[in-house]
């Protein structure tokens, strides 16, 4: 299943809207997205990641240089996470360096 991205502006903040499967071959399109929604806003940046189905680790290592990209976890949000995401987070025990929400 490919990757859809789409980019949103909500009362000044950014949200990159992922859809599909994050792997090592679609990571780089989520990277581009992340850091170009982290150089448009002066707000928040949120990734929603409800309808990923699957992610590996290049998809967590995309999100870790998102968070230090962004300036912190006060400033980068995962926003409800589907369930296998969550998993993948909380096995490599980033769930606790995440600020996950359900809303932005």
């Amino acid at each position: 299943m490919a990757l859809e991205l789409k980019q949103v502006e909500q009362d000044g903040n950014c949200i990159v809207e992922a859809k599909g499967e994050i792997d090592l071959y679609s990571s780089p399109q989520l990277r581009e997205a992340i850091l170009k929604a982290c150089k448009s806003t002066k707000q928040k940046v949120g990734v929603r990641l409800t309808e990923v189905a699957y992610m590996d680790s290049s998809g967590v290592a995309t999100l870790v240089e998102g968070l230090q990209a962004a300036g912190g976890a006060a400033s980068f949000l995962l926003l409800a996470p589907s369930q296998s995401v969550m998993k993948v987070l909380q096995l490599s025990r980033l769930d606790s360096v995440f600020t996950i929400v359900e809303q932005m």
